[in-house]
């Protein structure tokens, strides 16, 4: 396929149409959804918790995590102490927990793989994924979400793309072009993270939403040694 980048070990294509080309020849697929999909899904597998994703924001969410026997996180991004998408919200989730998480990107993207081998990443777990992801096999597509305009086209988000690039670092193989650019533009902004994030489209809009520590908690470069996989619909640590 033209658009498949099946020459090169180490891969990297927007959103939904970017994953069916890029999956069906890749031995292991990384979602990456750094506001706030990502950077939810590790900081809750971290301590133990196991995340399903869900796509839908509907009451079909509810009956699903009931048919999971678990709790559904909120709809919207709460800073309180309810579940949401929020990171922050996520900080001290006990172990054990089994929380359904509605996205229409990052859990949209995780539903959609099929049967290949799929991890969430983001800048916080960046070598940790890139480490697990080399113990599945060589191809390695790395699937930067993206947001969505208003009109529900495609958003390329700079802080996906650059947390492509940050596993991408740490992968050994051949890169192609949007893969070696993409680890190019980490490579650009990794000694000012914060800056990047909070300046970017995304970062404004949250922090403009009073979710400052959302945009903190996301741009922490390799804080983490977790490397969720998709396990049965459900994301668990790879080591698990």
């Amino acid at each position: 396929m033209v658009f498949g980048q099946e020459e090169f070990d180490i891969r990297c294509e927007w959103g939904y149409q970017g994953l069916l080309h890029l999956a069906p020849t890749s031995d292991a697929v990384v979602i990456i959804d750094v506001l706030s999909f990502s950077t939810s899904v590790d900081i809750a597998i971290h301590n133990g918790a196991i995340v399903y994703p869900y796509q839908w924001r509907d009451e079909t969410a509810l009956a699903y995590a009931a048919s999971q026997q678990a709790i559904l996180a909120s709809f919207e991004r709460t800073s309180n102490t309810e579940y949401s998408m929020s990171p922050t919200s996520l900080l001290i989730i006990p172990a054990g927990t089994r929380l359904v998480l509605p996205s229409p990107n990052g859990s949209t993207l995780s539903l959609a793989t099929s049967d290949v081998p799929t991890f969430a990443g983001c800048l916080r777990n960046a070598q940790a994924v890139a480490n697990a992801a080399s113990k599945v096999g060589k191809r390695i597509a790395l699937i930067p979400a993206g947001e969505k305009w208003e009109d529900g086209t495609l958003r390329p988000a700079l802080e996906d793309w650059i947390a492509a690039g940050a596993i991408i670092a740490h992968l050994p193989g051949s890169r192609s072009p949007e893969a070696h650019t993409a680890e190019t533009a980490f490579l650009a902004a990794r000694s000012d993270l914060p800056t990047y994030l909070e300046h970017c489209g995304s970062g404004k809009e949250l922090i403009g939403k009073g979710f400052a520590s959302d945009v903190k908690l996301a741009f922490a470069l390799n804080v983490s040694d977790t490397a969720p996989l998709l396990s049965n619909r459900a994301y668990r640590s790879f080591d698990s």
